[in-house]
């Protein structure tokens, strides 16, 4: 059985490479000569570039800010599973099967240990990744 440390030094590892892979490494190279060409080739507009990019840089900021919990977090990692699985299937079905379009899996692979560690340190004592709870004084229509 995993200590609460292990857990936690796994989860930091793999949220942090998921931070650089689709957070930084976006917000750095999406305007490049390489990265439009590369939306193009795969047949997506520029616009969906840009979007992808805001949206991942947002994600990873929702994922390694610990303040940030529950539904946030919850979202930013089911946006990162759909583009990484459509990345796959993109790359796949345009350029067929090859190095490049098996890459995506492993990052997907990173993103579920990431996720795993994420749900399993809530179940320690005195995590600090408890979902958030709304305050008593707090009134909302949402569901939680």
């Amino acid at each position: 059985m995993k200590t609460a440390k292990t857990t936690k030094i796994i989860y930091w590892t793999t949220t942090s490479i998921i931070f650089l892979f689709e957070g930084v490494l976006p917000a750095f190279t999406s305007h490049t000569d390489l990265a439009v060409e590369g939306i193009r080739h795969l047949g997506y507009p520029d616009y969906f570039r840009v979007m992808l990019t805001v949206f991942k840089v947002a994600g990873a900021l929702a994922l390694i800010l610990p303040f940030v919990r529950g539904r946030f977090k919850e979202w930013a990692y089911a946006g990162f599973g759909i583009t990484i699985l459509s990345a796959f299937i993109s790359h796949g079905v345009v350029d067929g099967l090859n190095g490049q379009t098996f890459f995506p899996l492993f990052i997907f692979v990173i993103l579920s240990i990431s996720y795993l560690s994420y749900h399993k340190l809530s179940k320690f004592p005195h995590s600090n990744h408890q979902p958030l709870k709304h305050p008593d004084y707090v009134v909302s229509s949402l569901p939680y």
